[in-house]
């Protein structure tokens, strides 16, 4: 097997859980840095827009650093996409592809189910709540919780802050109702 083969499949979750969660102390040893991806969208914005808005108004030049962290998740999902991408379609559950069936998902063959996620699909109902609504609430609640799920819950959690277990608690139940409740009331629109 060569490294490109080893690389490519699923890493169980003692040895991908344990490399996150090494990213922690790394960040606070090597800088005193708090890990987080949504605060990035903060800093883009504090450097692109003009204006005297006061929540852009700080210097976001000490947090450059988060731009390259997210711009390197970025481009690593890009070549990695290149060299282990492939054609097969996303691997399903049989027991979750046959609750999505009834729901008239069967379709994973790209990133996403493409019953769902499509520019004609934008103009239904369903499509705009699950993007459009869904997106605007996903960028609230992170805005308004102080932070991602990435932040909260493996940063937050790791340094013992209140408020990120109240977070990550919240993330998690909202997680369940939405899956659980939610979610089959809109896929059957």
């Amino acid at each position: 097997m060569t490294i490109l083969e080893w690389i490519s499949q699923p890493w169980p979750w003692y040895v991908a859980g344990p490399l996150i969660g090494l990213t922690v102390p790394t960040l606070l040893i090597i800088g005193n840095k708090s890990f987080g991806i949504s605060s990035s969208m903060r800093h883009i914005c504090a450097a692109c827009i003009p204006g005297n808005i006061k929540f852009f108004k700080y210097d976001w030049k000490k947090e450059i650093w988060n731009l390259f962290f997210v711009a390197g998740i970025f481009l690593g999902g890009i070549v990695a996409m290149g060299l282990l991408g492939n054609d097969l379609p996303v691997s399903v559950s049989p027991a979750l592809a046959e609750e999505l069936k009834d729901y008239g998902i069967t379709d994973y063959s790209g990133m996403v189910p493409n019953e769902l996620f499509t520019w004609a699909n934008l103009f239904t109902l369903k499509g705009f709540i699950m993007m459009v609504i869904g997106g605007f609430l996903v960028g609230f609640g992170t805005r308004y919780a102080g932070g991602c799920t990435s932040g909260h819950a493996i940063m937050g959690l790791s340094t013992l802050q209140w408020p990120s277990l109240v977070a990550t608690c919240c993330f998690m139940a909202g997680g369940f109702l939405m899956a659980n409740f939610i979610l089959p009331f809109i896929l059957n629109l």
